[in-house]
């Protein structure tokens, strides 16, 4: 799996391993500015069990990991009926974006989730990413009809409640 760079590098795209974790923690903290060990640990165990249903990739140029996603298949969860996959976390090593490596490694997702017979992704972007959104904009992505909720409360405080109608 090698794709062509805007420099004329090649870069190689290649499932994610276990032994990733620690470039990925590093990677994804690197674009963040803080670190998310936890939940890469717990993805990337859950993709470990159930191999064949998610699609984890990472990047490389000249053996250097430059970037990486983590996705999942979704058979009708929340409500849908039809399968989909989900993009849990995507990144690009800043010295690295926008020379086609984020763009290489969606275009491998999307040939592993055609074999997979999916023909939907889905992610969601914190809204102030106007980056982040202009790419996926350029890879062809949409707003969703679906609209994501969250509920927030105060921690650890008893008397939380839920707001009366």
């Amino acid at each position: 799996m090698e794709t062509t760079l805007e420099r004329g590098e090649r870069v190689v795209v290649r499932k994610l391993h276990p032994d990733d974790l620690t470039r990925v923690i590093a990677l994804d903290a690197k674009i963040l500015g803080r670190e998310r060990a936890k939940f890469f640990e717990s993805v990337l165990q859950r993709n470990l069990r159930e191999t064949g249903v998610q699609v984890s990739l990472a990047a490389e140029l000249d053996g250097i990991f430059v970037g990486y996603l983590l996705a999942r298949a979704w058979y009708g969860e929340f409500g849908t009926m039809e399968p989909y996959a989900a993009l849990e976390s995507f990144g690009v090593h800043p010295d690295f974006q926008k020379q086609g490596v984020g763009r290489a490694l969606l275009e491998q997702l999307v040939t592993n989730l055609n074999g997979l017979g999916l023909k939907l992704l889905r992610t969601e972007v914190d809204w102030n990413d106007l980056e982040l959104i202009a790419f996926f904009h350029r890879a062809g992505f949409k707003p969703s009809q679906r609209l994501c909720l969250d509920l927030a409360w105060p921690q650890h405080d008893p008397r939380t409640k839920l707001s009366p109608r």
